[in-house]
């Protein structure tokens, strides 16, 4: 095992050597419905790499509600319910998704009394009216294109137990907000929050949404990796989910195909790598644990904080 100055580097042969084999197996088609679009996953990888990572935060969530359990009778007060909450970030196209429902169906097979939910802040987007209106649709994903206030505010009604909180809903079909449609979490166990700006830290903020998590799984690749995976799909979604004239990017699909991929590769160069480098990437560090891809989404390295 490597050091560095914060972190433990397990190379992937050294990491799946921690599986003691203490959560059960997924099926093929189980996996099959957890993976994201283009992503690779084997039940390899599940059992090498994402076995050990449900070990590890085993440890830490036992030791999480000890020390609620501690706190409260010092202080003398009411045991009130609050989650474990694990964010998860990286770039688009990196496949955090795909961690994040891997990580909520194993978390739901260790844990048979516990609910674990899942979010997005996509859902935090400000609508696109709002966007257009203040010139930031061009900016989409970028800190300001963020409601931060609204996204922190519903982390700390989470965090201390609120019996019922919404978050709004987006949807990459219409690359929009829906109005009116909420996703309700009544009091989970834990929560998983995946998004590309859970490990940013807004200047205007006192309050970070960092603050509130309690592990954070940064998922990381080079950029030019990233950008093939971000084509890759793109070439996927062209022949599928753009076909449905109520898609955002329908007009693409209908028309010339090399002119779909040269604007795709203008959002990646314009939009998507400048977010990357500027603002998602230099949070890595931040990360409690790193999980390192290589081709085919391959996680050939793992980097664990070591305080």
């Amino acid at each position: 095992m490597k050091e560095s100055a914060t972190f433990h580097i397990i190379e992937r042969d050294e990491w799946k050597e921690l599986n003691i084999k203490t959560v059960a197996p997924l099926s093929h088609q189980e996996l099959e419905e957890l993976t994201g679009l283009n992503d690779r996953i084997s039940l390899l990888d599940v059992e090498e790499v994402y076995v050990p990572i449900i070990q590890l935060l085993d440890v830490y969530i036992h030791q999480y509600e000890h020390l609620q359990a501690k706190k409260n009778a010092f202080l003398g007060q009411e045991i009130v319910k609050k989650p474990y909450i694990i964010g998860i970030a990286g770039s688009v196209a990196v496949g955090k998704s795909t961690v994040a429902r891997l990580l909520q169906t194993l978390l739901s097979r260790v844990y048979k009394d516990k609910t674990v939910d899942m979010i997005t802040t996509d859902g935090f987007l400000y609508p696109n009216e709002i966007l257009r209106k203040e010139q930031l649709i061009d900016r989409k994903g970028f800190p300001e294109s963020y409601d931060m206030a609204r996204l922190i505010t519903f982390l700390g009604d989470v965090k201390n137990g609120k019996e019922r909180v919404v978050s709004p809903v987006y949807s990459h079909q219409i690359y929009d907000i829906i109005e009116d449609e909420f996703h309700v979490l009544y009091q989970p166990d834990i929560l998983i929050v995946e998004g590309i700006n859970i490990l940013q830290l807004p200047t205007n903020e006192q309050i970070y949404i960092s603050d509130f998590f309690d592990f954070s799984i940064y998922v990381d690749a080079e950029p030019d990796q990233i950008e093939k995976w971000y084509l890759e799909r793109f070439g996927t979604l062209l022949d599928t989910a753009f076909m449905d004239p109520s898609n955002y990017y329908y007009p693409y699909a209908q028309g010339d195909r090399a002119d779909a991929f040269l604007m795709a590769r203008g959002i990646w160069k314009k939009v998507n790598l400048k977010n990357l480098t500027e603002f998602i990437m230099p949070t890595r560090n931040r990360a409690d644990l790193i999980l390192h891809k290589s081709e085919n989404h391959f996680i050939d390295r793992l980097l664990l904080r070591k305080y």
